[in-house]
């Protein structure tokens, strides 16, 4: 099934941090919480549901590594897709802010 544009500001969030380096769940949760000064608190529902979705449009994978202690744990990565997908909605984003003429907006206030 295909997701549609716009994104939710979540699934964006996740997509944004993932595209910086592979990750594992917790550390996403940890990172959009931080980037975020704590505004977006993601819950391990969304944050997996979010991720399932994504795998299945192929926007990301996930991969197993393991740790120090020899423990598997599951990381994502961004994939080609995903990359287009991100930059896609970036450039959205950036046409919306040019549209609000921020000059007339000043003007009003």
């Amino acid at each position: 099934m295909k997701r549609k544009m716009p994104l939710s500001e979540s699934v964006f969030l996740i997509l944004v941090r993932i595209s910086k380096g592979p990750i594992h769940g917790y550390g996403i949760i940890s990172d959009v919480r931080s980037v975020t000064e704590g505004r977006v608190e993601l819950s391990t529902g969304t944050l997996y549901g979010a991720i399932s979705r994504m795998i299945d449009d192929g926007w990301i994978e996930k991969y197993q590594t393991k740790t120090e202690s020899g423990r598997e744990r599951k990381e994502y990565r961004i994939t080609k897709k995903g990359i287009r997908i991100l930059n896609s909605e970036m450039e959205r984003i950036k046409s919306l802010i040019q549209i609000a003429d921020f000059s007339w907006i000043k003007r009003q206030a």
